[in-house]
């Protein structure tokens, strides 16, 4: 059979004493009193001298010598305490480099996000992220939402934002916020004085500038007109948003996007709403982490700040 050996089974006897009382031991032979290791190490005498006792009846051997005067190796506890060193000298590095792991995770963050929610909602985001963990580093992809889905079950992303119908497989989903695809032209458009609402039959004949296959937008424009034969051969199919609007301004053609995307060029006269009858354009926003997973440190408070929460 091919792959990788399964990993080794090892299991400690139950004569090696946990880490704790190793430690107390030690403390106990380099102060040369139980007393004071006790204080050292935070905890009562009764407490640590009834841990000695316990690691004495697990080893089988007794490790100390109590007096007056103190309390010191037998030779037993000195060969018990010479072989426990490098295994709490170990504990400690270990300790350290999970310390350190934890660290550069709660200083980085790596977002993906949809071009709608990278360019409209996510700097506003950012900024109530940094107020609240203003020593994260955060490194923020805009793509089509084919692509964080890609990034994010890659490990190239912590956390990711799409748009559409569905969540990509092997991934866990929150719905954050909906959206709605408004029909736009620019003012030289014909349609831009037109009254009479546009349907699904006409929308599907009419050539578009749209975004390409992949990104949400798309996604829910095709799932729309399908019951109507499908979009028709666009005029333009052009990778950002805002190179989308741009066309359309200039009087290109009509072109299907996010009310967040257009807004600010509808109040200004720039773009004109198309009314639409017949057809549901409503999508949500989510976001999505690998499945059998949660999302931890400034991924968890991103995702608690863009709920509200």
């Amino acid at each position: 059979m091919s792959g990788s050996p399964p990993l080794p089974h090892t299991h400690l006897s139950h004569r090696v004493p946990d880490l704790g009382a190793l430690e107390l031991l030690l403390a106990v032979i380099r102060l040369g009193s139980l007393g004071r290791a006790a204080a050292e190490l935070g905890v009562t005498q009764p407490a640590a001298s009834a841990r000695i006792a316990g690691m004495e009846r697990q080893i089988g051997v007794a490790l100390l010598e109590r007096s007056p005067r103190g309390s010191r190796p037998t030779e037993a506890g000195s060969l018990v305490a010479e072989w426990a060193a490098p295994v709490l000298a170990a504990a400690q590095a270990l300790d350290a480099g999970i310390g350190a792991l934890r660290e550069r995770r709660d200083t980085r963050l790596r977002v993906s996000a949809s071009m709608t929610v990278a360019e409209y909602l996510m700097p506003g985001w950012l900024m109530a992220l940094h107020t609240a963990l203003p020593d994260t580093a955060v490194t923020l992809r805009a793509a089509n939402s084919a692509d964080v889905a890609a990034q994010v079950l890659a490990g190239e992303a912590d956390l990711g934002f799409v748009e559409g119908l569905r969540t990509p497989a092997g991934l866990d989903e929150v719905r954050i916020a909906a959206d709605r695809l408004h029909l736009v032209v620019g003012p030289s458009h014909p349609w831009a004085r037109r009254r009479r609402p546009v349907d699904g039959a006409e929308l599907a004949a009419t050539p578009l500038v749209l975004r390409e296959e992949g990104s949400g937008t798309r996604e829910v424009l095709d799932r729309a007109l399908a019951p109507y034969g499908g979009t028709a051969a666009p005029l333009l199919v052009l990778a950002s948003t805002t190179a989308l609007k741009a066309a359309a301004v200039s009087g290109a053609g009509p072109a299907v996007l996010s009310e967040l995307a257009v807004a600010d060029e509808v109040a200004r006269g720039r773009l004109v709403p198309v009314p639409l009858t017949g057809l549901d354009l409503s999508r949500p926003l989510r976001a999505v982490w690998p499945t059998g997973t949660r999302p931890a440190g400034p991924a968890r408070e991103l995702l608690s700040l863009t709920r509200g929460k």
